[in-house]
């Protein structure tokens, strides 16, 4: 009886460490951390002149470290793109194109989110697509119309964007994982190894009616994450499409990202932007951001990764405040025009008319930066307010994060005035390993 037992033992051990369940277990998906090696970076090109130079600008970075992937939305689109490029004396023998009907330049947000498992394989995950809560913008819109606000959002919807990840997929012949929730790429900060974090106002504006329960259920699944850290809110100057900061200051974004304000450096470290002490008064963003970057620097120096060990918080400064007089406006005239169009206009205490003035914000921030083979992205902030000293100790910073890759320093002032910046242009796509 005795050897009867230890016979069943033994068999129940061997069949649960078998190569079949193991094979199960490695074949889990999950996303990698942005600072592992990547098999390509990809790019939305969009005909419309301010995003130009700082796509061109980011290309010709990129090109020297990485395989290049680039997205146009129509033989005429992609013929653009190709001029633009010999224009810059890139070689487009060096980038594989594509045409994806409606792609957008912010590529990091509807573009494929990818995963990897143990065994060497990538697959991608489909999030569902609310073209930045469009609804909640439209419904401020039309004076809280919620059938007309519907009915605008069905416009928007109609458009192929919400599927150019589920075509980036179909290019390499990879498996795509559906998923129920809603959320943009710009938005969803991992590791790795385990830690995703997240910022709830945009979640849950992105996802109405789930809670934090639920919603933490879909993503360990979805990105196969074991745990999360919950951080309020993003920046000030990165609002709800383009609406009201404060006064007569306005901005334009997407109501918090995660690529604006908190960044994973390594499996357990973040850079966190940041208002000193002695800068915190100078105006009214700063101030605003302050009050939200300590509640976030709380939270993250209480928590934890996925196995225990503290979260290391780096800050690193937000640029000096800049904005740009603008005007109330019809319509935009000119090839790069800030003036702001009266039907663009969300979320204000006053009414707007035509004629006004305002001043439009800049979306500007260090951590909206790209890491990849090589080479770290990152914006440039001294042509506009912010000294040179501040520049460098960012500089020094980076340095120490990412020593063995190339900082290379780009101006994109353009994304910033449209709610963007280097990050929400391209997508990386990982080299799975086996």
């Amino acid at each position: 009886m005795k050897f009867l037992y230890f016979l069943f033992i033994s068999i129940i051990f061997i069949s649960c460490s078998s190569p079949e369940k193991e094979s199960m277990k490695n074949a889990a998906y999950f996303m990698p951390a942005e600072y592992e090696e990547h098999e390509a970076v990809w790019l939305g090109w969009q005909d419309f002149p301010p995003y130009r130079q700082p796509f061109l600008d980011l290309a010709s970075a990129l090109m020297d470290f990485v395989p290049v992937k680039m997205i146009a939305n129509d033989e005429a689109s992609l013929k653009n793109l190709k001029s633009a490029l010999v224009e810059k004396d890139l070689d487009t023998a060096k980038v594989e194109f594509f045409i994806m009907e409606d792609n957008r330049l912010w590529m990091r947000d509807h573009g494929a989110t990818y995963l990897v498992n143990k065994n060497g394989e990538k697959a991608v995950l489909d999030f569902q697509w609310s073209a930045y809560a469009y609804y909640d913008f439209q419904l401020v819109k039309q004076k809280g119309d919620k059938a007309k606000a519907q009915e605008e959002t069905d416009k928007e919807l109609a458009k192929k964007t919400g599927i150019v990840d589920r075509l980036m997929a179909e290019t390499a012949d990879l498996p795509i994982i559906e998923t129920d929730i809603i959320m943009e790429g710009g938005s969803i900060e991992v590791n790795g190894k385990g830690t995703l974090i997240l910022c709830e106002k945009v979640t849950f504006q992105r996802n109405p009616g789930m809670n934090k329960a639920e919603l933490e259920t879909a993503f360990k699944k979805a990105l196969g994450v074991s745990h999360i850290i919950w951080l309020p809110e993003g920046l000030a100057d990165d609002p709800h499409f383009f609406s009201q900061i404060d006064g007569d200051l306005y901005g334009y974004g997407t109501g918090g990202h995660t690529d604006e304000f908190v960044r994973f450096i390594d499996d357990n470290t973040v850079f966190l932007a940041w208002v000193d002490e002695a800068e915190k008064d100078e105006n009214v963003i700063n101030r605003i951001n302050y009050d939200r970057m300590s509640k976030n620097l709380a939270i993250l120096e209480a928590s934890t990764d996925q196995d225990g060990n503290p979260i290391k918080v780096i800050k690193v400064p937000i640029p000096d405040l800049s904005f740009q007089e603008v005007e109330v406006v019809e319509k935009m005239e000119g090839e790069y025009d800030l003036n702001v169009p009266l039907d663009m206009i969300g979320k204000s205490d006053k009414e707007l008319k035509l004629g006004d003035k305002l001043k439009r914000v800049p979306a500007s921030s260090y951590l909206n930066y790209l890491v990849t083979n090589g080479v770290v992205l990152l914006p440039s902030y001294t042509s506009e307010t912010t000294s040179v000293e501040k520049e460098a100790k960012v500089k020094s910073l980076f340095q120490e994060a990412f020593p063995d890759r190339e900082l290379i320093f780009l101006n994109a002032m353009k994304l910033n005035y449209f709610g963007g910046g280097i990050h929400c242009i391209t997508q990386q796509e990982p080299k799975a390993k086996n």
